[in-house]
């Protein structure tokens, strides 16, 4: 029917089935989406739309919403698996008897580095996998512990779904604070120490065809170095904001460890990378048109990782032609970029979609329902309100200059009865903080000296509107009692203890 109503379209110089006539026949003009930019600027997209039938993408990045459904078959005696780990990374088992899913991000219990995504890595490149399973037996599943080792031969399906997939764009990252942080977007170094990115840009299937006119449900895709198909919309599907999503679906027994990678983020977690290429066929002047973005065209937002809420705080527009160069500019500074996603695989995906349909192995095909081009993803929604460290803080905060003597700073501890001192500089922002056990150290050795010679200088502070739970986390990461509470100037306009928390949480 799409067939139909693609050909009827005044735009149309050439129909799906036409295409696939010149697969057959060896005929048909394959491009990738590199090659194509390049062939619009000199032809135009009416010459495109005339001499090429297909244009290939790729990407090759971490994916974390991806996992596979694995059945076993049936031991004897049979088992019902209630627990099932798969080199000691738990998939999960509430399904039917023998069917478990792996999820890409499922932490192995005695190696953090080690997750789902490497299980599936291991079973495609062919690897003996333990397999532990548990169960509390029943009159037909009478087995309750069992223990083997099985190859992606042994299973009866090995089935990738991707919940989300090859988002349209990505954010950046960078790191305002004075703290490296450890994210899905790698590490992000301290004070803008860098910006981190992902996606390929003028290869990234969704960048290629913005409007979803040939993807969706039933898509044929390149999938893991074997054939996949797009099963829908991914979850958090938002074109409205240009973050498409796509739900993908293959075999695992079809596709090649290449292409598909487990990964670990240092002191974040485990993920999996995945290689997505999707042909275009070029149907009208309009498609064409969208495969011929270029880097330089497609734009995406440097994000502030260091603020930890849903939405993080703009820095600036930027396109992927200056993060690919290596640096990019963020007040006046130069700034590294670095990618998450390998270019060069994605180049390499599209290549070798573009041989499968050059040698007649792939053919392309209309989806029976196209990706939704309205919606936008919304919040969780909450029921009950997050406690913040305004609601627990102290307003009446004693603060002392750095070049102050040491002994004033004990007499000010002494006096208030408290245990953390922040110390300002001579504009009133804080630059430090002395505790009473710095003050007891230095009296102790006749230390006579300024402040600024005991303080210590990597303060760790909170903000008013920062959660509780962060708060929290904060001082169990650092082994401190007490946070100073500091606006956007970084003036010090409160302080919060670990004891001001605990009464605020059972309060609540």
């Amino acid at each position: 029917m799409i067939d139909s109503i693609i050909a009827q379209s005044p735009m149309a110089s050439k129909t799906i089935p036409e295409i696939n006539e010149r697969i057959r026949d060896g005929s048909v003009s394959v491009l990738t989406a590199e090659e194509m930019t390049d062939y619009i600027r000199e032809h135009g997209t009416e010459g495109a739309v005339r001499e090429v039938d297909v244009v290939t993408t790729g990407t090759f990045g971490a994916m974390c919403s991806s996992g596979a459904f694995l059945n076993f078959g049936h031991s004897d005696p049979p088992i019902r698996m209630q627990r099932a780990y798969l080199n000691g990374v738990e998939a999960y088992s509430g399904l039917a008897a023998v069917d478990a899913y792996l999820g890409a991000t499922q932490e192995s219990e005695s190696d953090k580095s080690y997750g789902g995504g490497h299980v599936i890595e291991d079973l495609i490149a062919g690897k003996e996998i333990d397999l532990h399973a548990e169960s509390s037996g029943t009159d037909c599943y009478p087995r309750r512990m069992l223990d083997t080792r099985i190859t992606i031969d042994d299973l009866n399906q090995a089935t990738m779904v991707n919940p989300r997939n090859a988002y349209q764009r990505y954010d950046a990252a960078t790191n305002s604070t004075k703290r490296v942080l450890y994210t899905y977007m790698g590490t992000l170094l301290p004070g803008f120490g860098n910006v981190t990115y992902s996606g390929s840009g003028m290869l990234s299937p969704l960048s290629n065809d913005p409007t979803f006119q040939t993807i969706g449900t039933g898509t044929r895709i390149f999938l893991g170095g074997g054939q996949g198909y797009v099963i829908g919309s991914g979850t958090q599907h938002d074109p409205e904001n240009r973050f498409g999503t796509m739900m993908l679906t293959g075999s695992l027994k079809e596709m090649d460890s290449t292409y598909i990678r487990g990964a670990a983020f240092h002191k974040y977690g485990t993920s999996l990378y995945v290689g997505v290429g999707v042909p275009i066929p070029i149907l009208n002047e309009e498609i064409a048109a969208a495969t011929g973005v270029s880097d330089s065209d497609l734009t995406t937002k440097i994000a502030d990782y260091g603020t930890q809420r849903r939405s993080h705080p703009l820095v600036r527009e930027v396109t992927y032609e200056e993060l690919k160069s290596g640096i990019v500019d963020i007040g006046g500074r130069e700034v590294r970029t670095s990618p998450l996603s390998s270019f060069n695989l994605a180049r390499r995906i599209a290549d070798e979609l573009k041989s499968w349909i050059a040698d007649g192995e792939f053919f392309v095909g209309a989806p029976s329902a196209q990706l939704p081009t309205r919606g936008s993803a919304k919040p969780m929604r909450e029921t009950r309100g997050q406690l913040l460290v305004q609601d627990a803080m102290s307003g009446d905060v004693r603060t002392i200059h750095s070049d102050a003597c040491v002994k004033d700073a004990a007499e000010l501890i002494i006096e208030g009865y408290f245990n953390h001192l922040p110390v300002l500089s001579e504009d009133g922002t804080l630059v430090g903080i002395v505790t009473s056990w710095d003050v007891s150290k230095a009296v102790a050795r006749g230390d006579v000296g300024t402040v600024e010679s005991v303080m210590s200088i990597n303060v760790v502070t909170s903000t008013p509107d920062e959660f509780v739970e962060i708060a929290v986390q904060k001082m169990e990461k650092h082994k401190i009692s007490a946070l100073p509470v500091v606006n956007e100037a970084r003036k010090v306009i409160g302080m919060v203890t670990s004891g001001d928390l605990n009464k605020l949480l059972v309060r609540r």
